[in-house]
């Protein structure tokens, strides 16, 4: 699920391009203000940031300062994420669940819409991609530290994704 979703998440990055041109096309060749194309150039940029997160972790592919890291034997690495998901990545994901439901449910209340005239009336959506990426996180987070337990005791001979043949 989490790859499925990291790779339909990755097209917005093209329709972000294409209504980034059309916003500045419709602006300086026809004088033509386009408040909600742009509004919608940041929900796709919200969600693919968000959303494709827990597709980040998935495949490593998040910021990690591996000058130790890359030298460890897979058991070792397997304990350094498992200290890493139970000790920071839970704990971060349950403080953002408990800090954004009240401003995500408040949103929702409100129908909130956009501030600016011609502006999308959806914000209560954009706000909910905060629980996309609390959720997806959480289940990722959970899958990990189930690889890297069956690492540590022998199950699995890596919890990393492989850097040869993988497919994007």
């Amino acid at each position: 699920m989490t790859a499925w979703l990291g790779r339909v998440l990755a097209w917005l990055t093209l329709l972000m391009v294409l209504l980034t041109g059309a916003v500045v096309l419709l602006r300086y060749v026809f004088g033509i203000g386009a408040t909600a194309m742009q509004e919608l150039v940041l929900y796709a940029h919200a969600l693919v940031f968000m959303g494709a997160a827990a597709w980040a972790l998935q495949r490593d592919a998040h910021v990690r300062v591996d000058i130790f890291f890359r030298r460890m034997s897979a058991k070792r690495q397997a304990l350094v994420d498992l200290t890493g998901g139970l000790f920071f990545l839970l704990p971060v994901c349950l403080f953002l669940a408990w800090n954004c439901w009240d401003y995500v449910a408040a949103s929702w209340v409100r129908s909130e819409r956009s501030a600016d005239a011609g502006g999308l009336p959806w914000v209560y959506l954009q706000k909910s991609i905060i629980l996309l990426l609390v959720a997806t996180l959480l289940l990722q987070a959970v899958a990990q530290i189930i690889k890297t337990l069956c690492v540590l005791t022998g199950a699995l001979p890596s919890h990393l994704p492989s850097r040869h043949g993988e497919h994007l």
